[in-house]
């Protein structure tokens, strides 16, 4: 079985950060979801935990920053193409987050940009082409 990643994400308001993020093209899991969290799914093996504040406190000693003030990590996901980077970030943006919070990166075989959401989380989305990638980093 391969393995499978579970971003858990403190959010100040549960039923927003849904729809936020069923609107980027996350699907909502409910048999992993209740009043005090949402697994949200991308693929087979990367999912968004979304949890009340109060939940996630269960799971730790530390204060909750506010990513809206301090960068707490960067979240990375890929796409097949630049165009599906693009639709993304869109997205993302039509929902209510914010775009390209990090610097667009285009070096041709490689593209990305990023969206920022509704609390404060950054996620990068990037396309690259593999083969490419490899001949440029051969010369």
């Amino acid at each position: 079985m391969p393995r499978m990643i579970f971003v858990n994400l403190p959010v100040t308001d549960l039923g927003r950060a849904v729809a936020f993020y069923e609107a980027v093209g996350a699907r909502k899991n409910p048999q992993f979801s209740d009043d005090t969290a949402a697994c949200l799914v991308f693929s087979e093996t990367i999912h968004a935990m979304l949890l009340t504040h109060d939940k996630y406190r269960q799971f730790t000693l530390k204060p909750i920053v506010d990513a809206h003030q301090a960068s707490e990590v960067l979240i990375c996901v890929s796409a097949d193409s630049r165009e599906e980077v693009d639709g993304m970030v869109r997205r993302a943006g039509a929902a209510g987050g914010g775009t390209d919070p990090t610097p667009v990166q285009d070096h041709g075989f490689m593209y990305g940009r990023s969206f920022e959401d509704p609390d404060g989380h950054i996620w990068e989305v990037m396309w690259m082409d593999m083969a490419a990638a490899t001949a440029a980093m051969a010369k």
